[in-house]
């Protein structure tokens, strides 16, 4: 078995040219290297998984006796961050697991992987409107009238109460999002950076979770960038042979 999935870090966007002069937005990630610290069974646990942790300076007055302990069995660092991923088929030659629990776990595993899923952590936004947070139109912007109230959400005698999931002003953002199939456009060995074409939640130094991607989509022919065949000079191509 295989890890497929990594800890990082945001960095930040850039951009990047491809081998046509096409220009692509990337996000640029720090990830690993990473630690597995504890390897889930079907046996033990119920399910395979591996649990990893981003390898940093951790003082270890910061970690507590039972994640010191946790720790010991593995003989690993103390870590910040802890994540389960999954674990793919791909066993050695004598059938057994790759992975254990100490080994490191780097950009390579993304070497030959086209799509990533990111998951991190939205931008916290504090307090916000119906307006702001869930895009209400507002009542009428003249004199004398709140527009930015969402107004009244009383549902008269029957049934006399709010019902659940109303939409309401409260806090905005610090969310778990996922984002998905995002394109590798170039891995960074040396600097364990990965630059995926598109944007990743999060602000800077925001830790995210990235893994290969568990739905790919399929890639047409001449519609699947540098990799393939250019559109433009295929179909000039074939409307040439239709004439002749």
């Amino acid at each position: 078995m295989a890890v497929t999935g990594i800890l990082g870090k945001k960095i930040g966007m850039t951009q990047i040219f491809d081998e046509r002069g096409d220009v692509h937005p990337v996000t640029v990630l720090k990830v690993g290297p990473c630690v597995i610290t504890q390897l889930k069974t079907q046996l033990n646990d119920g399910y395979d998984a591996a649990q990893i942790g981003l390898v940093e300076f951790v003082k270890a007055s910061r970690v507590n006796r039972a994640m010191t302990g946790h720790f010991a069995k593995s003989d690993v660092p103390p870590v910040r961050e802890i994540r389960e991923v999954a674990l793919e088929a791909a066993s050695g030659e004598d059938g057994e697991q790759r992975v254990k629990a100490g080994d490191r776990v780097t950009v390579e595993i993304f070497v030959d992987t086209k799509f990533v899923d990111v998951i991190g952590t939205s931008k916290g936004r504090g307090f916000a409107g119906v307006i702001r947070r869930h895009g209400f139109g507002g009542g009428p912007k003249s004199h004398g009238h709140m527009f930015q109230v969402q107004g009244s959400i009383g549902a008269s005698s029957f049934p006399s109460r709010v019902f659940p999931g109303q939409r309401m002003p409260g806090h905005m953002g610090t969310d778990q999002v996922t984002v998905r199939n995002l394109r590798i456009r170039g891995v960074d060995v040396d600097d364990n950076l990965l630059l995926v074409e598109g944007a990743v939640p999060g602000a800077r130094d925001g830790y995210v979770l990235v893994s290969k991607a568990k739905a790919p989509p399929r890639e047409r022919r001449g519609f699947a960038g540098a990799e393939t065949r250019d559109a433009l000079k295929a179909s000039k191509k074939a409307a040439g042979g239709k004439k002749k």
